[in-house]
């Protein structure tokens, strides 16, 4: 078979090609995850909470890009794990704050390390300083639109 299977007028469209690979490091992310029994929307949550913190609800909502209302069904499902807790913000009693429990920080950790694995099938292509030099200029890409997304 040749380098390249697929249309050369759909490889040269950056769009395309960024899809097409997200596709394959989503599969391998998703199967490493049901592995541990969560999806990948639980995964994001929890790993919100460990980089931030505690968050208002809509602000992890906003942050990961989730429908609100789709938010509050990923957190029943991890809080009934006792992997979250929902609490009144003391702040503003209007709101409710989500916080990684005991049991979330150490799943979250083991999930990290699933997680990097899942990645470092999907670049294995790539040398070391390739996969940084992708990731670096993706994140550009995604930090550049979600400016305009919230401007």
């Amino acid at each position: 078979m040749d380098d390249e299977f697929r249309p050369p007028t759909l490889l040269g469209l950056p769009s395309y090609l960024a899809g097409a690979a997200a596709r394959v490091g989503h599969r391998l992310l998703v199967e490493a995850l049901a592995t541990h029994d969560l999806r990948l929307p639980h995964f994001a949550v929890l790993t919100a909470l460990s980089d931030f913190g505690p968050l208002p609800q809509h602000e992890l909502a906003d942050r990961l890009a989730i429908n609100r209302s789709h938010l509050v069904g990923y957190l029943d499902d991890i809080e009934q794990r006792d992997l979250v807790r929902r609490e009144r913000d003391p702040q503003d009693r209007r709101r409710q704050l989500v916080a990684l429990t005991a049991s979330g920080r150490a799943q979250m950790r083991r999930l990290h390390e699933v997680a990097l694995r899942s990645q470092a099938e999907f670049l294995h292509a790539l040398t070391q300083p390739e996969q940084e030099t992708l990731v670096a200029l993706l994140r550009r890409v995604i930090n550049a639109n979600d400016k305009d997304r919230l401007a």
